[in-house]
């Protein structure tokens, strides 16, 4: 087994407990990419429904859950992070949204970040230049990820959640969900990844 193969068997492993737990291409330019896979959503809390693609968020949307203390030496939690961001699935995506009412990719990454009072810039360019650079066998929950999507360099983002997978806010007509790095559409335009660090 490759060191590759190692980590992201742990991340894998570390996933599986996370969804336990948890029960549970952005842009701005209303691009969204053809085909847009689904793979690895699960499905939303028993009880609550995701609203369809293209209507408002329900006001009785659950409120996120309250951020645990930091207790990683980089002073993040970074498993109570990735379980804040799973509570947001079936969020709507919105243009230059930033809020549990809706989010765009750089919004979402944003608000999950504040929610451990941890401060990311609003655009994705600018937050690719936050933190510390990950190579792929590196990557662990919480970490940022970067796509290449609408145009050359950043232009979209979600966050690692363990394994292959991760979460994100795609666009146009998607919801807030969790899909594979490695499919087809998302591993060719993976750019890289940043760890957030206070």
């Amino acid at each position: 087994m490759t060191v590759r193969t190692l980590a992201l068997n742990r991340l894998a492993i570390a996933a599986l407990a996370m969804a336990a737990a948890c029960s549970g291409a952005c842009a701005s330019s209303g691009y969204t990419p053809k085909p847009f896979p689904l793979a690895g959503a699960a499905p939303p809390p028993a009880g609550s429904s995701s609203p369809a693609p293209d209507a408002p968020a329900a006001a009785s949307r659950p409120a996120p859950p309250d951020p645990a203390p930091p207790t990683s030496s980089s002073g993040l939690d970074d498993y109570a992070l990735v379980g804040t961001a799973l509570a947001l699935r079936g969020t709507p995506y919105r243009n230059g949204g930033s809020d549990p009412q809706g989010f765009d990719c750089s919004g979402f990454t944003q608000y999950v970040f504040s929610q451990y009072g941890v401060p990311l810039p609003r655009a994705v360019r600018e937050q690719y230049l936050v933190g510390k650079a990950i190579a792929a066998e590196e990557l662990a929950p919480g970490d940022i990820l970067f796509f290449s999507t609408t145009a050359p360099g950043p232009s979209h983002v979600g966050i690692a959640i363990g394994g292959d997978q991760f979460v994100h806010a795609p666009s146009s007509t998607g919801v807030v969900r969790v899909e594979h790095l490695g499919s087809s559409y998302w591993s060719p335009r993976y750019l890289g990844a940043r760890r957030v660090v206070n």
